[in-house]
């Protein structure tokens, strides 16, 4: 599949693979044993496109002690350019637009070639925290600069069961020209149906076609990691964090559980013709946690292609 072309269409279908490039205070050695190490893991997955997030301290949405230290890392386009010219299928390059001025975002738009990167525009964690340049902004400058290059945007299913309207956000920004929705790590299903079915409705009455709609999943192999996807504003069902910590292998658990979130949302967003696509990531960084998503990502893109 070529996934540009897909997003392009509208259609889904697609498996994506995320990963965080390496820390900046990394040797440049250590860079790129870590991209030979990502190169192979991605060759295993066979991933219709690879995410790059773009980190940022998120201290200022979130009062409690992170779990893990924040510590920066290398740029993903950077990563993407000088690390991964072995990767030869399309990329989705996360900007955190509140870290750019406005013309080091145009720069990077301008410079990219639309027919193997797409773009997840993130706007600031918080309301307190605008940034260099707000999400709407970065939206026209996109528009401006290089119409053709694809821009997704962040879908949270958690803050549409807190709030109800995250389906108003995902159709404002698709009246900007947002291509795509991807979604934060999913643990709860029917927080992602009910938004689901929210879009649809909201569709229907603008007259507008959904949008592709990527939901991650994504494992868990200690209380440790588990901790870290609820400080991040992952919602994990009370029952499922039960079973997670009952389980004698946490990680099987998870594996199995982020199967079947997955499968529970491709079928429900197919069954209301809303296009699908997935994306699987390891937010640790334990080697344990990241072949198990390699895993996981292979058994999901035999369910995309059933």
């Amino acid at each position: 599949m070529d996934l540009v072309e897909a997003l392009r269409r509208g259609d889904g279908g697609f498996l994506l693979f995320g990963l965080t490039p390496p820390k900046a205070s990394a040797s440049g050695e250590d860079v790129a044993r870590i991209a030979d190490l990502t190169l192979e893991r991605l060759r295993t997955a066979d991933p219709d496109g690879v995410v790059l997030y773009d980190i940022t301290d998120e201290g200022d949405r979130n009062d409690v002690e992170r779990p893990f230290p924040f510590l920066p890392t290398v740029d993903p386009a950077q990563f993407l350019a000088d690390h991964l010219r072995g990767w030869d299928k399309p990329a989705v390059v996360y900007r955190s637009v509140g870290k750019y001025p406005e013309a080091e975002l145009r720069r990077w738009m301008r410079d990219q070639p639309a027919d193997r990167v797409v773009s997840t525009l993130v706007g600031a964690a918080s309301s307190a925290s605008v940034g260099l340049t707000s999400l709407a902004r970065a939206y026209d400058v996109q528009r401006e600069e290089h119409p053709g290059l694809l821009a997704g945007g962040v879908v949270i299913p958690e803050r549409h069961t807190n709030r109800g309207d995250e389906h108003v956000r995902m159709l404002d920004k698709q009246a900007r020209g947002c291509a795509f929705f991807v979604s934060q790590v999913l643990y709860d299903a029917n927080a992602a149906k009910t938004l689901v079915s929210d879009y649809r409705d909201g569709c229907d009455a603008r007259g507008v076609a959904p949008r592709p709609l990527v939901f991650t999943v994504s494992v868990c192999g200690s209380t440790r990691t588990l901790d870290f996807l609820t400080w991040l504003g992952v919602q994990v069902p009370r029952w499922v964090r039960g079973d997670l910590l009952r389980a004698q292998d946490t990680l099987v658990a998870s594996t199995e559980h982020a199967a079947a979130v997955a499968a529970d949302v491709v079928a429900y967003c197919r069954r209301l013709d809303v296009p699908v696509g997935l994306a699987v990531e390891s937010v640790s960084s334990r080697r344990t946690e990241i072949e198990a998503a390699v895993d996981l990502a292979a058994d999901l893109r035999a369910l995309l292609d059933g």
